[in-house]
């Protein structure tokens, strides 16, 4: 089973990001889970919150907190001044930072981190910084746990039309940019 910690705050689209991957295991033959944890007031606009997601090749039994995620993804890296997204995370854990800076820029370890500009691709493409589907395009290039034609799925059963099309691009161009920038 893999954990996902996601970092966000409230607006940014957490916990349908989580969901996304959740119904993109079920595209892949998977098992997923998806949950939000918005205590301590982080149910509020622009608030510190936190949404988790587990993939599983088996059914999923588990129902608490994420505390030692194989993945975290922060949607905003103004939260890494404000909340240890590292904490817990598995040695052989990696982030994914939503940020135009680099991960050396940001004081990461360059092994287990790797930076975005979700922004940047979803105004191009959205008109709107709505980061959601770009971040989930990326973490399926960059971790392999979900396939790109899930995903694409995912996102079109959310979004049927237009919409759903512009997001699909979304998530194909995030996708193929963070193979094509890895390799």
């Amino acid at each position: 089973m893999k954990e996902i910690r996601i970092h966000g705050r409230g607006g940014q689209g957490s916990l349908v990001l989580a969901q996304f991957m959740a119904i993109a295991a079920l595209e892949d033959g998977k098992y997923g889970q998806a949950f939000p944890f918005l205590g301590g007031g982080g149910e509020r606009r622009g608030k510190p919150i936190v949404a988790f997601c587990r993939l599983s090749d088996r059914p999923i039994r588990t129902r608490s907190h994420v505390h030692a995620p194989d993945y975290v993804i922060v949607q905003d890296a103004t939260i890494l001044s404000e909340v240890d997204v590292a904490e817990g995370l598995k040695q052989t854990g990696s982030i994914l930072i939503n940020t135009d800076r680099s991960v050396a820029d940001l004081g990461l370890d360059q092994s287990s981190a790797v930076t975005i500009s979700a922004d940047e691709m979803a105004r191009r493409i959205l008109g709107r910084p709505i980061i959601n589907t770009a971040l989930l395009g990326t973490f399926a290039g960059y971790s392999g746990e979900l396939s790109l034609a899930a995903a694409l799925n995912a996102v079109r059963s959310k979004f049927p039309g237009e919409l759903g099309e512009k997001n699909a691009r979304v998530v194909s161009e995030s996708y193929h940019a963070f193979l094509k920038e890895s390799s």
